[in-house]
């Protein structure tokens, strides 16, 4: 009984060797993505907050570029140019051309009565009711991260006491408070003789704006902050001695960034319109600066007449507040992508 030898075989075993290796695929190296990314990476997906934050850049850009575009297009929002130039306006002080006189010259047409340039009126309007609306919104968040990290991490009576603060901020009647209290800021800091100067007016809003808003995000802020002081990592930041300070900005902060970024584009658009409603209820920004809410007051006095004035800053701020609100919503959907609309 013979067995096969090996020498029978034809194919070498180096060759059988290297035809039974499978071959190498070339590895690749993983990447890791951080937070900020992986958010971009969600934002960029939703279209609608691309959309949304396209919109409200450009709105951004004609704030800042206000100037720039008075210059261009060769008018300014103060100039009565239907009082200056006949023809412009009928004897009732109405645009005599049709859709409230638009045409080649005044693309928006003209205001009634006074014949300023609406378009010019509206681009600057935005810039006076925006930069109003963000140095409002910054203050606001700044106080409420203040307020709600030290009521939530200090808890005890300086909880205690905070919160009711906060409760009675939040039942007050904001809108008749500012209503009674502007007039009561000019009598102490101007003279009756005398005209309120436009930059008292502007920080009066900004500061009673902030009053009003700073305690929604404070509550908000306290309550990620109660849950946070419990977890394992500020545990043993205070085993190692950290001060609270160091607590507060090297552990509890960055753990906040979600809620305060979301909570402030939300509050922007929110800002914008009290504003406008401030000033249509002529407790905000004044003759003759250009501001929305004023638009919307003397839209009201001629629409009947002029309609086309009055649609022009309505239009303009459902476009604004839509978008930003949009905006906000996107981006809280590419923090936290288990929170879906």
């Amino acid at each position: 009984m013979t067995f096969p030898s090996h020498a029978t075989t034809d194919t070498p075993p180096d060759a059988v060797d290297t035809a039974t290796t499978a071959p190498a695929t070339p590895s690749r190296s993983v990447v890791g993505r951080s937070p900020g990314r992986l958010m971009w990476l969600r934002f960029r997906r939703d279209r609608t907050g691309m959309v949304s934050a396209a919109i409200v850049l450009f709105f951004i850009l004609v704030a800042v570029c206000a100037p720039l575009i008075s210059l261009v297009y060769g008018k300014d929002p103060y100039t009565t140019y239907g009082l200056d130039n006949p023809g412009l306006l009928n004897e009732y002080g109405f645009p005599i051309l049709p859709n409230g006189g638009i045409s080649s010259e005044f693309w928006f047409g003209i205001e009634p009565s006074l014949g300023r340039d609406v378009f010019m009126q509206l681009v600057y309007g935005i810039r006076t009711s925006l930069a109003i609306a963000l140095a409002a919104s910054i203050a606001t968040t700044l106080v409420g991260i203040v307020v709600g990290i030290v009521s939530g991490y200090f808890g005890g009576r300086t909880d205690y006491f905070i919160g009711r603060v906060i409760d009675v901020m939040l039942s007050f009647p904001s809108t008749l408070f500012i209503i009674a209290f502007m007039p009561v800021v000019e009598n102490l800091f101007v003279r009756p003789e005398e005209s309120t100067p436009i930059w008292l007016r502007a920080v009066t809003l900004i500061i009673v704006l902030t009053i009003f808003g700073w305690a929604g995000l404070a509550r908000l802020l306290r309550g990620n902050v109660l849950s946070l002081r419990e977890r394992e990592f500020v545990e043993a930041a205070r085993v190692t001695g950290a001060s609270p300070t160091r607590i507060i900005f090297k552990e509890l902060l960055p753990n906040l960034w979600t809620p305060i970024l979301i909570q402030s584009t939300l509050l922007l658009p929110s800002l914008v319109t009290t504003e406008a409603a401030l000033s249509f209820l002529g407790v905000g920004m004044i003759e003759p600066t250009p501001d929305w809410g004023r638009m919307f007051l003397r839209g009201t006095e001629v629409y009947q007449d002029d309609i086309t004035y009055l649609m022009f800053p309505g239009i303009a701020l459902l476009i604004f507040v839509v978008a930003f609100n949009l905006l906000g919503d996107s981006v809280r959907d590419a923090f936290d992508p288990k929170i879906r609309r």
